[in-house]
Parts: C-alpha cells; sequence; structure tokens
C-alpha cells in the first residue's frame, strides 16, 4: 500500500522512502493467474494431441479448399494458392508450439517432484530395512544365549537320570 503526502499544492506524490507496488507506464498488462493458464494450456496441448483434432483439422481444410474451388465465384474469399489458409494454419502452429512446451515444461515440474517423492521414500524405506536387519540380528544373538525348549528337556533328561541313578545304589542298602 503506497503511501502520498499532500504538498502545499494539493497534489499527491509517492513517498521515495516505500517500494512501488505498480510499475509505472502507459500500458499496463492484465494480471493472469498462471495455474489457471497452465492448466488450459495442458488441456489444449492434449486437444491437439488426439486424433479428434486431427480429424476436425482435416475437416475444415477441406472445406476451405472445397469452398474456395468449388463454390461460386461471389463466395469464395481465399483462391487458388490458399494464402488465408496458409496463414491461419501457421497462426494456429505459433499458438500450438507454446502452449505443447508449457504443457511439457508443467509435466516436467510434476516428474521433478514425483521423482524426488519417490526417492525420499527410497530413502525411508532402505532405512527401514536397515533398522529391521539390525534388529533381525541382534534377535539372533539374544536367541542364542537363550535356553531352546529342546536344550532344556535334554538338561532335565539328563538330571533325571542323574536322580535315577542315585537312587538306585540308596535302594540297594
Amino acid at each position: 500500500m503506497q503511501r502520498t503526502e499532500s504538498g502545499s499544492s494539493g497534489t499527491a506524490r509517492t513517498r521515495l522512502d516505500q517500494p512501488r507496488t505498480t510499475r509505472p507506464g502507459l500500458i499496463s498488462l492484465p494480471a493472469y493467474d498462471p495455474e489457471a493458464f497452465g492448466k488450459l494450456s495442458e488441456r489444449i496441448a492434449r486437444f491437439l494431441g488426439t486424433g479428434r483434432f486431427i480429424v476436425w483439422m482435416t475437416v475444415v481444410v477441406i472445406v476451405w479448399v472445397g469452398w474456395n474451388t468449388v463454390g461460386p465465384v461471389a463466395w469464395r474469399f481465399d483462391d487458388y494458392p490458399f494464402i488465408f489458409l496458409t496463414l491461419m494454419l501457421s497462426l494456429q502452429a505459433s499458438y500450438a508450439a507454446p502452449l505443447i512446451l508449457l504443457a511439457q515444461n508443467r509435466q516436467d515440474d510434476r516428474d521433478r517432484v514425483n521423482m524426488e517423492q519417490d526417492r525420499a521414500r527410497s530413502e525411508r524405506n532402505i532405512a527401514d530395512t536397515e533398522y529391521l536387519t539390525r534388529e533381525v540380528a541382534a534377535l539372533r544373538q539374544g536367541l542364542g544365549e537363550v535356553a531352546t525348549r529342546d536344550f532344556i528337556r535334554s538338561e532335565l533328561q539328563s538330571l533325571l537320570k542323574e536322580i535315577d541313578e542315585r537312587r538306585e545304589p540308596s535302594e540297594l542298602l
């Protein structure tokens, strides 16, 4: 927001200690939403890349050429070299090429963001896998020190044998 000071003559003057919010000039360009323009250009570029567009363009050219060759002479507006048709096709191409490039740039930006997200997801997966690998190794080491069911059974059986062996000599007496 620009502040103005009133001079002694009553005219408003822009303050020099604050930045301008508008560009000086006789012609001000209209403002537009880049996102909306990008979406529109993608829709147009998507349409230009379809068979439907090629069919419609072919129909227009055939009708144009037919109108200007077979139609009544008074109704013809573009005679044989079809200079006006060439001009219209050149105009269409001059607008189509930048729109297609803009759509490609937007797609490249989306692809770049997706690649960065995939890379981050892959790094998280690798970190998770390494963590789980360390945890499994720690569990294996811990299990190496834990008595298993078979070990406890064999120890209990050997103790029972010892008890039985000690009982036998005492029973003989």
